[in-house]
């Protein structure tokens, strides 16, 4: 069997030990990966079938940006400022808004592409290290698997957009790992404008990774890079203005105290000092470090040893930037006051190419019982949410899209089906049964989760002709109050109410959204009550899904579901 090494001295082929043939024949282009990732994730993400209480610090925001005319200063719903985060994640939204007019799908459009991107951009990475479509397409689809990136996509929050712009930057890095001193212009700027980007994302963990790149890349002692070929000044005074830009605004418009705010967000209420809670972070984040990997690091333990150690004398610049850079967001994860799982997702595009190696390396494919199991498993659960979901939208009724959805994920399904039986392109079929997952409960989620509080408020106003001039005052989750006002749009002002001494903000309002939990503690007489919004409340959904079809389903909603009123002053 011809075989190329994946060496640092050897440049022109830089490639994992495996057959010239076998990789020719098992190219997958990230294009196809891209747009599987999108169609397949893409139903969950773009409507509020869940929705993340952080979203709403973005939303918000952008919302009040188009009502303001200010699209630098980031306001709360309640209409306080909010300094915590760069401007990277609030424009992003933005965007979505000024294309597709104020909705959940524009709220989420670019963080969905986001998420494809970080895809595409994980398979050039590991093309740019090891100039191998296996390597490559394997890391892209390892990644497009990953729980934590698909979560993320459907999530108008920083964590998305700051894997995509540290993938990014990999390439970059990718570029000099493997040119050393000869590295092309191109990576250099590939890699300070993509650091300079994340930083106006996320802040300072951006900059701590990047930094902590580039000192690598200067001290490693297999292949250094020299500081003359770092310092390309061009570049980095392009990166320089965009990290910065932003940040020079907001001093000179409202002065230091934004950067109290940001500093405390970002090193402050968020770094850890008991030794025990960063023991107990470092255990966690490695827990789920390998499980987000799953099941990909399962196909590894057979022969990981001789894969890692032959890829260590191989290629250790590459390995060990891998390794520690996911020491590195291991600690830094260890070190914050409450751990998430999000907060290891920059460097997944690193240990996916590391991981996608290693499994080369080790001939994976080769396992053929452990590939066809695992394909079974995601095929056999994706069924059963299937059956689940057309039962459901069969009893509750449902229009032809979601059942042209089912069809779809059917004719899906079938085809992963037949790879699976005839053991073609097995880590293919693994990567999108997980992903069609998300494609499939969308389907039944839509039942549970749709419209959602923001739709019906919207098509309410709509109904009772609700003149836009007046201010709403809102009492009740934030999140939800979040979702109402992009229902709403920019043409209603909508303001939220504090938790603590609201009703002493009552007489300054003559509309209300109150949450039903609320509505016992405020004095209505002189208000004109209706309903709102009508919704599944979670606590309600067993009792929900066994009356589905029943005549008593419509009574156990308003009696069992979560509701909003619309309360507006009676004139006398």
């Amino acid at each position: 069997m011809s075989t190329k090494i994946c060496c640092d001295n050897d440049q022109s082929a830089y490639l994992c030990n495996m057959s010239i043939s076998t990789s020719d024949s098992y190219h997958i282009s990230p294009w196809v990966i891209m747009l599987a990732f999108t169609v397949f994730v893409g139903p969950f993400a773009l409507s509020f079938h869940m929705h993340y209480p952080d979203e709403m610090y973005y939303t918000d925001a952008a919302v009040k940006m188009l009502q303001k005319g200010d699209y630098l200063t980031t306001y709360l719903g309640s209409d306080e400022l909010r300094f915590k985060k760069p401007i990277g994640t609030y424009w992003t939204v933005l965007a979505g808004f000024k294309l597709f007019g104020v909705s959940p799908f524009a709220s989420r459009f670019f963080f969905l592409v986001a998420g494809a991107l970080t895809v595409g951009l994980t398979y050039l990475a590991a093309k740019v290290l090891f100039d191998d479509k296996k390597i490559a397409g394997l890391s892209a689809l390892i990644m497009a698997s990953n729980p934590v990136l698909i979560f993320s996509a459907t999530r108008s929050i920083p964590d998305v957009l700051l894997v995509m712009t540290m993938t990014a930057s990999a390439v970059g890095f990718a570029g000099l790992i493997r040119f050393g001193d000869a590295t092309p212009k191109k990576y250099l700027w590939i890699l300070y404008i993509s650091l300079a980007v994340a930083f106006e994302v996320k802040g300072l963990p951006a900059a701590a990774l990047g930094g902590f790149g580039m000192v690598y890349l200067l001290f490693n002692p297999w292949k250094k890079i020299s500081f003359k070929t770092l310092l390309h000044i061009p570049s980095i005074l392009v990166a320089l203005f965009i990290a910065l830009f932003w940040f020079v605004a907001m001093w000179k418009i409202h002065g230091p105290t934004y950067l109290d705010s940001f500093l405390e967000d970002q090193v402050g209420t968020r770094v850890a000092s008991r030794y025990l809670l960063i023991s107990q972070n470092g255990f966690l984040a490695i827990g789920i470090l390998i499980l987000i990997f799953l099941p990909w690091v399962i196909f590894t333990f057979s022969s990981v040893r001789k894969s890692v150690v032959n890829l260590r004398k191989d290629n250790p610049t590459f390995f060990w930037f891998a390794i520690l850079w996911g020491l590195a967001i291991l600690a830094m994860g260890a070190m914050t006051s409450k751990f998430y799982e999000r907060y290891l997702l920059p460097v997944a595009p690193v240990l996916a190419i590391l991981l996608a190696c290693i499994l080369v390396r080790s001939e994976f494919e080769e396992k053929r019982i452990g590939l066809k199991i695992t394909s079974w498993f995601f095929l056999v659960v994706n069924s059963i949410v299937l059956l689940f979901s057309l039962w459901l939208n069969i009893n509750l009724g449902a229009p032809f899209l979601i059942y042209a959805q089912l069809l779809i994920g059917l004719l899906i399904l079938l085809y992963l089906g037949r790879l699976t039986i005839l053991g073609r392109k097995l880590p293919k079929a693994i990567s999108y049964g997980f992903m069609l997952l998300f494609f499939m409960i969308s389907s039944g989620t839509f039942q549970i989760s749709l419209p959602d509080q923001g739709q019906q408020v919207k098509a309410f106003a709509a109904q009772e002709k609700i003149d836009p001039t007046d201010k709403i005052g809102f009492i009740g989750n934030l999140h939800t109050s979040s979702k109402i006002r992009i229902g709403l749009g920019t043409d209603y002002e909508m303001i939220d109410l504090p938790s603590q001494g609201y009703r002493d903000a009552l007489e300054n309002y003559n509309r209300l959204i109150i949450e039903d939990k609320y509505l016992d503690s405020i004095n209505v007489f002189g208000f004109q009550k209706k309903v709102a919004s009508l919704n599944w409340a979670s606590g309600a959904i067993p009792d929900l899904i066994r009356n589905a079809g029943h005549a008593d389903f419509e009574q156990t909603l308003m009696e069992k579901g979560q509701k909003y009123y619309w309360l507006e002053r009676i004139e006398d």
